[in-house]
């Protein structure tokens, strides 16, 4: 079979975890791939998430560098038995930019999750009309069926919350953001009240920063923690106008841990965020 042109997020972050097992164990992919009866090149596509690997492999190498943490290694062996097709986002492939598929997927498989957002709501909790008006006023401006495709999309997204054990998320949202009149006041007070019956949903919880804060949040682009099932498997996801960004390594892990405590910290608590959310749709 052939390397991937295009591994998704999930899978490079598979062989990335195995690369971080051979480093520390002190192997080469040489020696790696004399224990699979392969070439150090089939390693490399593995590590890069251009080839996959089975359950079996993974335990062999995992054995092979001394790996005794045996819930990473399920988890590894876990995504290793995924396959395109399974998902309601796979659909979209080749409809819609790998990227939107590759958050769809984090989400799909996060234990927990929280986000910051300071200009726009979070995407789950975007209301149909609020979404068209965002995709709607993109520059240069996108063909009428790609921005109904991404719509369609966005709002799949929400189907995380009606499966028997949907994951905990911690939505974080400034005050500019509930502020903001994207679509216009119809559609925003749409939005807001879609909102305040999301916060009473027992697997959510929407925390407003105030702007009488007074406390620095550095966060201008929107932010998501993505646990995974073993901490070692923890993503942040970093969106921009120039494409999101998944990281992994520790250290950026502790830094965005640390920065959503801050902006938890500085946020109203639950009631006091759903008052001023119903505050603001009552002025529009």
């Amino acid at each position: 079979m052939p390397p991937r042109d295009n591994p998704t997020a999930r899978q490079q972050r598979l062989g990335v975890e195995l690369r971080k097992l051979r480093e520390r164990a002190g192997k080469t992919a040489r020696e790696a791939g004399g224990l699979l009866s392969v070439d150090q090149a089939k390693i490399s596509h593995i590590e890069a998430g251009r080839i996959g690997v089975s359950p079996e492999r993974i335990r062999r190498l995992a054995t092979f560098y001394q790996c005794d943490n045996e819930s990473l290694i399920d988890a590894l062996s876990h995504i290793a038995l995924e396959h395109r097709g399974q998902h309601w986002f796979d659909e979209y492939r080749g409809k819609l930019d790998p990227a939107w598929l590759n958050i769809a997927e984090l989400e799909h498989h996060a234990a927990a999750m929280r986000s910051m957002q300071s200009i726009t709501f979070p995407g789950p909790f975007q209301t149909e009309n609020y979404a068209r008006a965002l995709f709607s006023g993109a520059t240069p401006r996108l063909p009428s069926d790609e921005v109904e495709a991404r719509v369609e999309h966005r709002l799949k997204r929400f189907t995380i919350f009606e499966r028997p054990n949907p994951p905990q998320y911690t939505a974080i949202i400034h005050e500019a953001a509930l502020r903001m009149r994207f679509g216009g006041r119809n559609v925003v007070r749409e939005q807001l009240e879609y909102l305040l019956q999301v916060s009473r949903m027992p697997a959510v919880r929407i925390l407003v920063i105030p702007f009488t804060s007074e406390d620095f949040i550095e966060v201008t682009q929107p932010v998501l923690y993505a646990s995974g099932p073993v901490p070692e498997l923890d993503t942040v996801q970093i969106d921009s106008a120039f494409g999101g960004r998944f990281l992994d390594a520790e250290a950026e892990l502790k830094k965005y841990r640390t920065l959503l405590d801050i902006a938890e910290h500085a946020s109203l608590d639950p009631e006091e965020s759903r008052n001023i959310i119903h505050h603001i749709a009552r002025e529009l």
